[in-house]
């Protein structure tokens, strides 16, 4: 009898192909949250597949006796009950090599758009852009160089590292801490197949929240609690840029938004929230904010990769 899988918040069609070839079904069918547990029962589903949206919690794990696997697509496992489902002898996987690259790219796309204001001139331009030009040039015309400014990165797994790899390349200082990282090599790939190595080694939390013109969360290193605090902001630069593509927890919002009215914090750029799918109405109308809707993986290379990751990894667990 063939293992079931239900891919609840998709598969990539590579991911899927490669699953079918092994002789797995694959079900892909959008089940909502509160059918979820009929679902699975009455289809005897073997493995549920999930990225960010469907929660794992113990009332799954509890209610679906035929579940041996539960897999994320992505990184962090804040959605699934990834303790207790490892106590009923429930396989837990996910796929941290596979979307670090489009992670890092994102904290770009946000870095790039704080330093020259383009999140506040693409909602002011269609409006103003025909009546108000030139006011709105001598209004965003005070923007900032990444290169030779200091980039703090805070957890430095592997988005942290594929991040460091980026500013390196703009010619960006690099201050990292993790406290399960002491250092890292970063390697540099180039277009004509040449390659350079940098040594990364870790500093202290204080050191990188004093010294960085930019904060970015990366893989959060801290499981409890905010990562990013009152405490924390009074530490930084005043004008720093913060950019959280960590998890939702890791950055305090209330403190946040008060630091960006007190000057200490110019801008923020966050892809995830406290209160996901309802982040705080503060926050998304904030004209000193950037935001993208927990994009960070959801680049069609890193699906793949994290389709073609699952299937790997299924296929050794059941094989």
């Amino acid at each position: 009898m063939a293992i079931k899988i239900l891919a609840n918040d998709g598969i990539s069609e590579a991911g899927k192909e490669a699953l079918e070839k092994e002789g797995f079904e694959v079900l892909t069918t959008k089940v909502a949250q509160n059918q979820l547990i009929d679902y699975i029962n009455k289809n005897e589903i073997n493995a549920l597949l999930v990225r960010s949206a469907t929660q794992v919690r113990k009332d799954i794990i509890d209610g679906c006796p035929t579940l041996k696997l539960i897999g994320r697509g992505g990184v962090g496992m804040d959605n699934i009950d990834v303790a207790y489902a490892k106590n009923k002898n429930i396989h837990v996987i996910n796929t941290p090599a596979s979307s670090a690259n489009s992670v890092a790219e994102l904290v770009f796309a946000h870095l790039f758009s704080g330093v020259r204001f383009l999140h506040n001139s693409n909602r002011d331009m269609p409006l103003e852009g025909d009546t108000q030009f030139n006011e709105l040039k001598k209004r965003y015309n005070n923007g900032t160089e990444l290169r030779g400014k200091t980039l703090g990165i805070i957890g430095f797994g592997r988005s942290g590292q594929a991040v460091a790899r980026i500013a390196i390349g703009l010619g960006m200082r690099i201050l990292a801490y993790d406290p399960k990282v002491n250092e890292a090599a970063i390697e540099l790939s180039f277009f004509d197949g040449q390659t350079l190595n940098f040594n990364i080694k870790t500093v202290s939390k204080e050191e990188v929240l004093s010294k960085a013109d930019f904060i970015t969360l990366n893989n959060s290193p801290q499981e409890g609690g905010y990562v990013l605090d009152a405490q924390e902001f009074a530490l930084m630069k005043d004008g720093v840029g913060v950019i959280n593509l960590a998890r939702g927890g890791a950055l305090n919002e209330v403190e946040l938004l008060h630091a960006m009215e007190h000057h200490k914090v110019a801008f923020a750029g966050l892809d995830v929230f406290e209160n996901e799918p309802v982040p705080a109405i503060q926050v998304l109308m904030h004209d000193q904010v950037s935001l993208s809707p927990h994009i960070g993986a959801a680049t069609v290379e890193a699906q793949d990769r994290i389709g073609d990751e699952l299937a790997a990894q299924i296929v050794n667990l059941f094989k």
